[in-house]
């Protein structure tokens, strides 16, 4: 393997789950990084076209492919035709949810699709994986902030998925001699995320005050998350890809703040100048408690530190809610919205 740095001007990438909240803002970016061309899988199950809507104006050379990542002749035909990749970014994957209706379904479809993009990986067909994990493989934080170092304790069959998914990953890398890079991120947030029936606690607060509904709290509100904006993760993202020593390793993405439900949903109703109705349910088994990612390493890997600040990336996620909702809300009945995720990644 070797050491010299990646860059992205001028390279083909593909991103998998790219129509998606997170994968759609890493397709901005590369693109103002000079990418030559991006391509695009998703079966659109949690992401949207018009994600890609600014993409699709500011580059000529985006294609769209509607493939199952999971199906490994889909993908290897979609590879085939489309000629040398250099990089995948590995976005997709079936959500926590499904997998407390759907577990066998959620375990299987995410190994399945790390494993194709692996074996392609070590067969040539492109040159680096950079595969993109969550921090739920931590399950909660206890004593200090969640290390790459942490022992894992994955407490749902999806967080077991994602935490298996690493180990291939990285074992390919190893046996194979392959340019390979994970990234754990914790609580990402910012406009475009999904605020429907798999929707994290963010986009739900927000939603529930711009429709006057109720919003769930399971337990006592006094979980907490390490929340950091979209921008500050997909430039963290680029960075470290293009770092040589990031090469193999496993890397938290996270603010390295800890902030606790309850004063999230205070500061978006400061935010928002209105109160947020909720009421308290039972704790459900295997929510995280608590979470605050340590970015120790990340730091030392490349020169980084997030530059929106909470009360910053509210508001521009507020906005855009509010633009997107305005016209549905007038049809949309009011009523109870559960929170299905629990309090987010």
């Amino acid at each position: 393997m070797g050491s010299a740095p990646r860059g992205i001007k001028g390279k083909h990438i593909l991103v998998t789950g790219g129509a998606g909240f997170l994968g759609s803002h890493l397709i901005d970016a590369l693109i103002a990084e000079g990418a030559r061309r991006i391509t695009v899988v998703d079966n659109l199950y949690l992401g949207t076209p018009a994600n890609l809507i600014e993409a699709r104006r500011d580059i000529s050379g985006l294609q769209i492919l509607y493939v199952d990542v999971s199906d490994a002749r889909s993908v290897r035909d979609a590879l085939f035709d489309l000629g040398p990749i250099d990089v995948v970014f590995n976005l997709a994957a079936v959500p926590l949810p499904i997998c407390l209706e759907q577990p066998h379904y959620c375990f299987d479809t995410n190994i399945r699709i790390a494993l194709v993009l692996c074996e392609l990986l070590r067969e040539g067909r492109y040159a680096t994986l950079v595969h993109i994990s969550s921090s739920c493989v931590y399950g909660s934080m206890e004593a200090h902030p969640l290390n790459e170092k942490d022992a894992l304790n994955p407490l749902t069959p999806y967080a077991a998925s994602k935490m298996s998914c690493d180990s291939l990953v990285l074992s390919y890398a190893r046996t194979f001699d392959l340019d390979t890079l994970v990234m754990r991120p914790f609580s990402i947030y910012g406009p475009r995320q999904y605020d429907r029936q798999y929707a994290t606690v963010l986009p739900v607060l927000i939603r529930c005050a711009l429709e006057d509904a109720v919003f769930s709290f399971f337990g006592d509100g006094k979980q907490s998350r390490d929340f950091l904006f979209v921008s500050d993760a997909v430039r963290a993202m680029i960075a470290l890809y293009r770092c040589a020593d990031s090469r193999g390793q496993v890397v938290n993405i996270a603010s390295g703040q800890e902030v606790y439900i309850k004063d999230l949903k205070a500061k978006i109703e400061e935010e928002m100048k209105k109160a947020i109705l909720c009421q308290y349910c039972e704790p459900r088994p295997c929510d995280i408690d608590r979470q605050r990612g340590d970015i120790t390493l990340l730091k030392s890997l490349i020169d980084w530190e997030p530059q929106v600040t909470l009360a910053e990336g509210l508001q521009q996620t507020i906005d855009f809610y509010t633009g997107q909702m305005n016209d549905a809300l007038n049809s949309r009945p009011q009523g109870l919205v559960a929170l299905h995720e629990g309090v987010g990644r």
